[in-house]
C-alpha cells in the first residue's frame, strides 16, 4: 500500500500541520473595540507587540491541532524597520479595492498528513516598501488598478531572496524543518534567519494560569516544557546560532503608554533585539517565545541551507539521518501523487494540479471563536461593547469553534465561509475524503449550526446568507469517496442529511418572504451582482424575489431528494423524505413560473432569461432585466434519475405518478418526467428543453457571457450600454466591469459584475454534463453562439472546462493568463512554473484578481483536470 495512504489511517499523523494563520490581525475575533472597528483595533502596525486572544500568525507556521504550541520562520534583511515575522498587506480601508496582501509566495507541495510540505517566499534584499504601498494605494481611486509589490520595483535586478521552506515528519511528533535561502541578485547580501517557537497565550485571560516555558539547554538546543505538548526539544544544526527569549505578552507600555512593573520581555522583544540591539530579551534565556538567531551573508547567485528539528526526546545526534528522512518523504509524496495523477499525462497540468492540492492543504487553519466569551469579555480582558450600537453576532452566543478548518485564503480570508468550504471539499475528497467529510459534518454540529437551523456564514456576519450548496457538496463528496474506496459511507450521508433537514426548514421558514416558494436571501455571497445592495431594507412593503435564491432552493430540494433516494436503497424509511423533497421541488418550479395574478414571473419569455423581480407595495412587480449569472443559476437545479433506481422505490414511484397525474399544473412546469431519455433515464429540471436552449444562447455568446477563460459573471453588453435602474429616488447604473470592483459595496474587495468565478463555472460545467447525460446527441446547440457550429452539451462542458484550466496553463507563447501578461512571472526561470490560485479572474484576459491564494474554491480546477473516466 502507498505509504501516505497508510498514514492517513492513523489520525496522529495530523497532530501537527500548517495550522497557523497568515494573518490574525484585522479580524473580528481579535476586535475588542467599542465601535466594531476590527481593522483598526488589531492591525499590522501593532501586531508585533500585541498578544492575540484567539489564534496566531506566522510565515509557514505550524502548530498542534489545539494550537497550544506554534513554530514559524522570521527573516530580516538588515534594511527593514521590523523583522519579517508576518506577511504584509493592506487593511480594507487602506486598499483601493479592499484588503490585499502585498507579498509574493507560492505553495509548492503538501501531503494530506503533512508528512512533507514545501513553499517558497520571495523576500526583498532591499528595504521592504511598506510606506510606498500604503501611500500609493491610498492615493488610487476605485477606477485604478491596485498597486502591487511588484510595481514598486523592489524585484528589479533580481534583488531578492528565494526562501524555500520545507517540513517533513520523521514520526507524528518528530518534525524536521529546512530553510534554503537563494540569493538571486548580483550582490552579496546579509540575512538573519530566526526560526521561532512560542506558546499561544491562553493564560492571561483569567481562566487558568498555567504557562509553558522554553529555556536554553546548550548550544543549538532549546528545551520546550508544556504538560500538553509532546515535542520537548528544538534543535538547530548550526551550533553557532544564538538563542533569544521573551514572553508572548502584549507590550502595553509601547501600545498604550501603560506603566508596567512586572515582566519587561514582551512579544516584540526578539524583534527589537535583532533590529536595534535592544536589551529586550531575557538574559536568563527563558520565556514563552524563543528564537534561534542566525546571521549570514549569502553570496550573489549562491544559496545556503539551514536545518532544524522539533522532537519529543533529547538525542545526541538530532541530525543523524536528517537528509535521508527528507529524501524518503519526498519520494513517498511523489508516489502518492503519481497515483492520484496517474491518468494526467500533460506535465504542465500535473504541475498545476499538484500545486492546487498543495494550496488546499497549506490553507488549513486552527480556528477558535467562542462568541459568548467574545461578546462579554474575559475576567482579565474587558470587552467594552456598545450594545446600543451595532455589535456583530449577538444572536450566535452558542457558537464555539475550536477546530482545524479549511480556509478560503489564510491571509485575505483567515476565517471559514460556509459556501466556500462546500467547494473546497470536492477537490479535497480526491486526496483525503475523510477530511472532506469531516469538514462538511463539522458545520452541521450543534456548536456551529444555529438552534434555528441556520449554518454560520462567516465571522464578519454569521447571520448572513450563503447559497445553500452544502447538500450538493455532501452528495458529491459521498460519491467520489464511494468510487475511490469501493463502498458507500452511509453513516456520513445519514448524519449530514438529518442536520440538513433543519437547515432546509430554516430556509423555508425565513427566506420565503410571502410563503409562495419564492426565495430571497439578500447577499447570497454574490456581493455587488445586482443594481443595488440586495441586503438593503426596501420601503413601503417592497421586496426582492431573487431568481438565484429561488434556484438555489430548487437545487437544494433536488439534492436532498437525491440523498434520500440513495439512503432509501438501504433504509426504506427514506422514501418518504424523497417524496417530500420531490414535491417541494415541484412547488418551487411552479412559483418561478408564476408569482401570482398581475405579477411577472422570474422567467422572461421575450428575452429568454431569468431575472430578479422587485415586488412593489401595491401588488405590482418589476422585472429587473439585468443579465447576470443570476439568470444562469436555474441550470443548477437539475437531476437525472435512472429508471432502475425508481424500480427499487415503489412507494416513491407511486406517489410521484399520483402527483404528476392529479396536479397537471405542476407537471407541465418541469422537463417532462414521463419522457425517458437515453438508457431509461428521467430528467428533473426547471429548464425545459426550449428554455435551456434559450439560456444557453445567451451564455455561449462571446458578446455576452462566454469568455476565452470561462463564463463571465455578467453580460459584456453592459460595457457599452450600462443597465440603469432607479430605487428610492436613486439611479443605479451597472457597467460590465471585468476585473476589480468600481464600487465600495460589501467592502469593495470582490466583484461579480463581469469577472470569471470558479465556483459558479464549476457548477455550470457539472450541470451541462448532467443535461447531456439525459439528452445525449439529441440536443446540440450553437457553440459559440453565431458560429454556425453545433455541439452537444458534453462537448460544450468540456470546452468551458478547458477554458477554465487554460487560466493556469502555458499558452502557445508560454504565458499563463492568470499572470496578467507579467513577463517576469511568465518567463523567468524562478517564477514561470509557480502558480497562484486567485479568488476570481478578469473576464476578458484571465488576469488573477482578488485574494491571491484562494486555493479553496479555485482549487476545483484540480477536479476539472482529473479525467472524466475516474469520477
Amino acid at each position: 500500500m502507498i505509504v501516505e495512504k497508510e498514514r492517513l489511517q492513523d489520525s496522529k499523523w495530523k497532530n501537527w500541520g500548517p495550522y497557523v494563520s497568515n494573518r490574525q490581525w484585522g479580524n473580528v475575533r481579535e476586535d475588542y473595540s467599542p465601535n466594531g472597528n476590527a481593522w483598526h483595533y488589531a492591525n499590522h502596525n501593532n501586531a508585533e507587540s500585541y498578544a492575540y486572544r484567539w489564534g496566531e500568525e506566522g510565515i509557514a507556521g505550524i502548530s498542534d491541532v489545539k494550537q497550544i504550541f506554534c513554530f514559524a520562520f522570521s527573516f530580516w534583511n538588515k534594511k527593514d524597520k521590523i523583522v519579517k515575522e508576518r506577511f504584509f498587506g493592506l487593511s480594507n480601508p487602506q486598499g483601493n479595492h479592499g484588503e490585499d496582501i502585498k507579498e509574493i509566495f507560492y505553495y509548492l507541495d503538501n501531503t494530506p498528513t503533512h508528512s512533507y510540505m514545501k513553499m517558497v517566499y520571495k523576500y526583498p534584499i532591499n528595504a521592504f516598501p511598506y510606506d510606498d504601498l500604503v501611500a500609493e494605494n491610498g492615493r488610487r481611486s476605485k477606477q485604478e488598478p491596485e498597486y502591487e509589490i511588484f510595481d514598486t520595483g523592489i524585484f528589479d535586478n533580481d534583488d531578492y531572496f528565494d526562501i524555500f521552506i520545507e517540513y517533513c515528519k520523521a514520526d507524528h511528533n518528530d518534525i524536521l524543518a529546512r530553510v534554503t535561502v537563494h540569493n538571486r541578485s548580483k550582490q552579496d547580501a546579509p540575512i538573519v534567519i530566526a526560526p521561532t517557537a512560542w506558546f499561544r497565550n491562553n493564560w492571561k485571560w483569567g481562566y487558568n494560569t498555567y504557562k509553558g516555558q522554553m529555556n536554553a539547554s546548550y548550544d543549538g538546543c532549546i528545551d520546550i516544557n508544556h504538560d500538553s505538548i509532546s515535542i520537548k526539544k528544538l534543535y538547530s544544526r548550526n551550533l553557532a546560532a544564538k538563542s533569544a527569549f521573551c514572553e508572548n505578552e502584549t507590550n502595553a507600555p509601547k501600545l498604550y503608554g501603560a506603566t508596567y512593573t512586572g515582566n519587561t520581555y514582551f512579544k516584540d522583544g526578539i524583534n527589537d533585539h535583532i533590529v536595534y540591539g535592544s536589551n529586550t530579551v531575557n538574559a536568563e534565556k527563558r520565556g514563552s517565545k524563543a528564537s534561534f538567531i542566525i546571521d549570514e551573508i549569502i553570496e550573489a547567485g549562491q544559496s545556503k541551507t539551514f536545518d532544524f528539528r522539533l522532537c519529543p526526546n533529547e538525542t545526541d545526534e538530532p541530525f543523524n539521518q536528517f537528509d535521508e528522512v527528507f529524501t524518503t518523504r519526498i519520494a513517498e509524496t511523489n508516489e502518492f501523487y503519481q497515483e492520484v495523477q496517474s491518468e494526467t499525462t500533460n506535465e504542465d497540468e500535473t504541475n498545476v494540479q499538484r500545486q492546487a492540492f498543495a494550496g488546499l492543504l497549506w490553507n488549513k487553519q486552527f480556528y477558535h471563536y467562542n462568541v459568548g466569551k467574545w461578546l462579554k469579555g474575559d475576567p482579565n480582558h474587558n470587552a467594552p461593547r456598545n450594545f446600543n450600537d451595532y455589535v456583530r453576532n449577538t444572536e450566535w452566543n452558542h457558537l464555539h469553534n475550536k477546530d482545524i478548518i479549511s480556509m478560503p485564503d489564510k491571509w485575505e480570508y483567515p476565517w471559514y465561509a460556509t459556501w466556500d468550504l462546500a467547494f473546497h471539499c470536492v477537490p479535497f475528497s480526491i486526496i483525503d475524503a475523510e477530511f472532506a467529510k469531516g469538514q462538511l459534518l463539522l458545520l452541521t454540529k450543534e456548536w456551529y449550526m444555529h438552534p434555528n437551523g441556520q449554518l454560520p456564514a462567516y465571522e464578519w456576519n454569521l447571520s448572513d446568507v450563503n447559497p445553500p450548496v452544502h447538500a450538493w457538496s455532501c452528495f458529491r463528496v459521498f460519491k467520489i469517496d464511494e468510487k475511490q474506496n469501493g463502498k458507500p459511507d452511509l453513516l456520513f450521508l445519514e448524519k449530514v442529511f438529518q442536520k440538513l433537514l433543519l437547515n432546509f426548514t430554516w430556509w423555508v421558514n425565513r427566506k420565503d418572504q410571502s410563503g409562495n416558494n419564492i426565495f430571497g436571501g439578500g447577499f447570497l455571497g454574490l456581493d455587488n451582482i445586482g443594481a443595488f445592495d440586495r441586503n438593503m431594507e426596501l420601503k413601503d412593503g417592497q421586496h426582492l424575489e431573487q431568481a438565484d435564491g429561488t434556484s438555489w432552493m430548487a437545487m437544494y430540494a433536488l439534492n436532498m431528494m437525491r440523498i434520500a433516494m440513495e439512503l432509501a436503497q438501504y433504509y426504506q424509511v427514506y422514501e418518504d423524505m424523497a417524496i417530500k423533497f420531490f414535491e417541494h421541488y415541484l412547488y418551487i418550479a411552479e412559483a418561478m413560473e408564476n408569482l401570482g395574478d398581475g405579477k411577472e414571473g422570474l422567467w422572461n419569455e421575450e428575452d429568454g432569461f431569468f431575472y430578479d423581480v422587485l415586488q412593489l407595495g401595491n401588488g405590482e412587480s418589476v422585472s429587473l432585466k439585468l443579465r447576470s449569472i443570476v439568470g444562469l443559476i436555474p441550470m443548477f437545479a437539475v437531476e437525472i434519475i435512472d429508471h432502475k433506481l425508481l424500480d427499487k422505490m415503489p412507494n416513491f414511484q407511486a406517489r410521484m405518478e399520483w402527483v404528476l397525474k392529479n396536479k397537471p399544473e405542476l407537471t407541465k412546469l418541469v422537463s417532462h418526467w414521463d419522457e425517458e431519455g437515453q438508457g431509461r433515464k428521467h430528467l428533473m429540471s426547471i429548464l425545459r428543453k426550449n428554455r435551456l436552449t434559450k439560456v444557453l444562447r445567451r451564455m455561449l455568446d462571446e458578446n455576452e457571457f462566454l469568455s476565452s477563460y470561462g463564463i463571465r459573471a455578467m453580460s459584456k453588453v453592459y460595457e457599452e450600454n450600462p443597465f440603469v435602474f432607479s430605487v428610492h429616488g436613486t439611479e443605479n447604473v451597472v457597467y460590465y466591469t471585468p476585473a476589480e470592483s468600481d464600487s465600495r459595496m460589501f467592502g469593495g474587495n470582490s466583484n461579480w459584475r463581469g469577472p470569471i468565478w470558479f465556483p459558479i463555472n464549476f457548477l455550470i460545467v457539472e450541470s451541462l454534463q448532467r443535461f447531456h447525460f439525459y439528452y445525449g446527441n439529441s440536443l446540440k446547440v450553437e457553440f459559440p453562439t453565431g458560429s454556425g457550429e453545433k455541439k452537444n452539451l458534453d462537448e460544450v462542458a468540456q470546452n468551458i472546462s478547458k477554458r477554465l484550466c487554460s487560466l493556469f496553463l502555458k499558452d502557445e507563447d508560454g504565458q499563463r493568463p492568470f499572470n496578467g501578461g507579467n513577463a517576469k512571472f511568465n518567463y523567468d526561470e524562478h517564477f514561470k512554473d509557480y502558480i497562484t490560485f486567485f479568488e476570481y479572474f478578469h473576464g476578458d484576459n484571465g488576469r488573477g484578481v482578488g485574494a491571491s491564494h484562494q486555493t479553496g474554491w479555485t482549487a476545483t480546477v484540480a477536479k476539472l483536470m482529473k479525467p472524466r473516466l475516474t469520477v
